[in-house]
């Protein structure tokens, strides 16, 4: 069995041999599309991350099976060819969600404590310059007693909301926008308006594309963050900026942008205030979690192989 890798590089030099006891395993750190026909030609089962694999690819590969997608998005592959060529998809679910919530704990706490501000600081040797033992120059906020609201209450929400919890925040769980809240829930403009502390943990789709932008962030405490590991496009960018630039609210952590990489005309990638924590999409990518996949790749090509549908989605 003849199994290639597409983008390694996004694994993080984390071990394959879980694969290679499956196959032949050929691995490339990165795929450009063109590549992608040429490099898979011989391949029984592809390994991709985010390169795509759609109709015109799949038209060139008689001998591919099975397509495993390092990862729970599956906006890269074709699913529609897929089925139509008889080639079996699989994704993975759930191996990043500690990650996931202790990155945004990161942003959280660095936002409402200002830590990067202060490391900066002594980075900089101002508090050997400090007229007294320590330096009070921005303020330190605790999540205790603040109120959290989750956008997106599936299992990264779940888990966030925990973790909220241990903390002593007040958690509460934002509905849809624009529909009625079901019981446990509040509207979504309450949420809002209600909250210290926004966490957004829903997908990217045509209905939360965009779905908070000026008027949103306008309804919003000027004492509030907002936090968004989930997808890029959910908040309006350019409107973030200027929200964050005009202090309509007091700060944001975005680990997703909706151009990945980021392109320099970002306007979140331009903002060099000390109000906003970007980091480059690595919320799912502890080691922890890189290993985790991995496992639950070659599972998946496990159960392939013995007829079985794990985590199957053609």
């Amino acid at each position: 069995m003849n199994i290639t890798v597409l983008d390694t590089a996004t694994l993080a030099n984390t071990s394959l041999d879980a694969l290679a006891q499956l196959g032949k395993l050929t691995c490339y750190d990165l795929t450009a599309q063109e590549q992608v026909v040429e490099r898979c030609q011989d391949a029984d089962i592809v390994i991709s991350n985010k390169v795509v694999i759609d109709q015109h690819a799949m038209s060139k590969l008689p001998n591919l099976k099975l397509i495993c997608v390092a990862a729970t998005g599956t906006n890269n592959i074709d699913l529609i060819a897929a089925k139509e060529h008889s080639i079996a998809v699989t994704n993975v679910a759930g191996y990043s969600t500690p990650s996931v919530v202790q990155h945004t704990f990161t942003l959280i706490t660095n936002l409402l404590g200002n830590t990067h501000r202060y490391i900066n600081d002594c980075q900089q040797g101002l508090w050997q310059q400090s007229p007294m033992f320590c330096r009070l120059d921005y303020s330190f906020k605790e999540i205790a007693g603040k109120t959290l609201a989750i956008i997106g209450y599936g299992s990264l929400g779940k888990a966030v909301a925990d973790v909220a919890r241990a903390f002593g925040a007040n958690v509460i769980i934002s509905e849809r926008k624009g529909h009625a809240p079901r019981e446990g829930r509040v509207s979504f403009n309450d949420a809002l308006t209600t909250a210290d502390i926004i966490s957004v943990h829903c997908p990217l789709t045509d209905e939360t594309r965009n779905q908070i932008a000026a008027t949103e962030l306008s309804m919003m405490k000027p004492t509030a963050i907002i936090i968004n590991t989930a997808r890029g496009g959910i908040i309006n960018e350019a409107d973030l900026a200027d929200a964050l630039a005009n202090n309509v609210i007091a700060g944001a952590g975005v680990d997703v942008l909706s151009k990945e990489p980021a392109e320099q005309s970002n306007p979140l990638a331009q903002y060099k205030g000390a109000n906003l924590l970007l980091t480059p999409h690595i919320a799912w990518a502890s080691q922890e979690s890189i290993v985790r996949l991995v496992n639950e790749i070659a599972l998946n090509i496990q159960a392939f192989n013995q007829g079985e549908m794990r985590n199957r989605l053609v």
